[in-house]
């Protein structure tokens, strides 16, 4: 379900930039990001990849067009955005008081929903789309940190890595939204992509409520063996009941939390430039189009959560084993995720002229990032998993800057011209952050439990639940 559901997340991000170049009477040239273009990197997607698809599109009729010019559709593009910033802190923390079930599920119905009412919006005015995008990115924020609480209460310490992993399908969205979205679009008309992963989520939405629940405790059908297996492996008894406040001066000065924070921000500060910046380079420096070729444009992609499983599994097994403790394994899948593209870049600053070079090399930093899920990623669990929403939330809310940045830093180094000369600097600029990024990891990084994880509660705040606690403690509980 996590699996599919991230691939549907994805999907609800991208549609309308797929669709909006068949959905416009005047195809805009610089819609792939050039100049200070942002609206691609505003909704951290690569749909850039899959607009040819749409511009060969003729069956489409004129009359199901919109005259929308470049900068109504850059505020159409842009406006999730601004939803999108704004509850990935509280939905966090939502999640870690009601539930990941709840948050996730609702954001993504609420999306759905939103997703279906787009054709209706679109043929009322453009300023409607503006408003529904925001809605819709206000409730897709929320559903990134509403996982991790979830994990927290379902999936045993020594499992979390190959559970974060699923995160990563959201590339498989990417790979695999684009041409399907360009199949409907040629075949049916664009109002069709909405239709169908609209339907699609709604559909995921109603499943999703009917066979996950919030914890072993309130599932209706697990195992009383199944249910003290879980409990016992994630130490539940040291879980018993939910602080009832954040000790928000630890987490903030928290040193392993600003390593968390940094080495994503760089993480994902880099991967808004490659993948949304790539056809642009291809273009104008290489004189390639990379997004002629589907295949081509979907490998990433689909490398990037191969490698997400395949490490996420490698490191919970070192982890088992006791071949490497948490902490070394956390340290050592990030700068392996993170500062090896930061010397690739550096390469590609000397080897970004060459065709084959510039390809292997973009394919190949997106390939090795998906080890993050072994890393940084869900180190929050490791730390604080009564907080992991938050830590994960401030981090996303921080780092979701780096499409602004990303996008205004490359407008102006390359305002005045594209040449291969400014595009060294970019790589360059890139190398120095993933690097940094992760270096920062490495110093204050960690996998050690923090004390303000169970912070004192005021008053009788120890008084447990018998929902809360393990069944194999629970009579102990009764006699007190």
């Amino acid at each position: 379900m996590v699996i599919f559901g991230f691939m549907l997340n994805y999907a609800l991000r991208v549609n309308f930039t797929i669709a909006i170049v068949a959905m416009t009477k005047t195809l805009v040239s610089n819609i792939t990001g050039t100049g200070s273009g942002t609206e691609l990197n505003l909704t951290d997607i690569s749909t850039t990849t899959a607009v040819p698809t749409t511009t060969e599109v003729s069956a489409i009729s004129e009359e199901d067009k919109f005259e929308w010019n470049a900068e109504e559709q850059n505020l159409m593009l842009g406006s999730f955005f601004w939803g999108y910033v704004l509850t990935e802190l509280p939905g966090g923390r939502l999640a870690e008081i009601v539930g990941g079930r709840r948050v996730f599920g609702y954001s993504m119905l609420g999306a759905s929903l939103l997703t279906l009412l787009t054709p209706l919006a679109s043929n009322t005015h453009y300023i409607a789309v503006v408003i529904l995008r925001a809605v819709l990115g206000f409730f897709l924020g929320a559903s990134w940190p509403a996982i991790h609480p979830l994990t927290a209460v379902w999936i045993p310490p020594m499992d979390r890595s190959k559970f974060i992993a699923n995160m990563m399908a959201s590339s498989l969205g990417a790979a695999i939204t684009m041409p399907i979205c360009g199949f409907l679009i040629d075949k049916i008309g664009w109002q069709s992509v909405f239709y169908f992963t609209g339907g699609l989520g709604f559909i995921w939405s109603v499943v999703w409520f009917l066979v996950v629940f919030e914890t072993p405790a309130a599932h209706p059908r697990i195992t009383p063996e199944e249910r003290n297996e879980i409990e016992t492996a994630i130490n539940a008894a040291g879980k018993k009941k939910k602080p009832s406040y954040v000790p928000w001066k630890s987490i903030i000065t928290s040193p392993p939390v600003w390593a968390i924070i940094l080495t994503h921000g760089a993480s994902v500060f880099g991967f808004f430039t490659v993948v949304n910046q790539l056809p642009t380079y291809m273009k104008y420096i290489l004189h390639f189009n990379i997004k002629e070729n589907g295949l081509l444009s979907s490998l990433p992609y689909f490398g990037k959560y191969a490698m997400a499983v395949i490490s996420s599994y490698l490191a919970d097994h070192l982890r088992k084993t006791g071949k490497l403790s948490t902490t070394a394994t956390r340290k050592i899948f990030t700068a392996f995720a993170v500062m090896t593209p930061g010397f690739l870049m550096i390469v590609q600053v000397y080897m970004g002229e060459n065709r084959s070079w510039a390809v292997a090399i973009f394919t190949l930093s997106l390939f090795l990032n998906g080890a993050v899920t072994a890393g940084y990623l869900g180190n929050g669990l490791d730390i604080a998993p009564n907080f992991s929403g938050t830590i994960f939330g401030m981090a996303n809310t921080l780092s979701s800057f780096g499409g602004f940045v990303s996008a205004y830093m490359v407008g102006q180094l390359t305002k005045d011209g594209q040449s291969y000369g400014q595009w060294q600097i970019v790589f360059w600029i890139l190398a120095v952050i993933y690097i940094t990024g992760s270096s920062a990891y490495v110093l204050m990084g960690t996998g050690e439990l923090q004390a303000w994880n169970n912070p004192p509660e005021p008053g009788d705040g120890n008084r447990e639940t018998e929902e809360g606690v393990p069944l194999n403690q629970r009579n102990a509980v009764a006699t007190k």
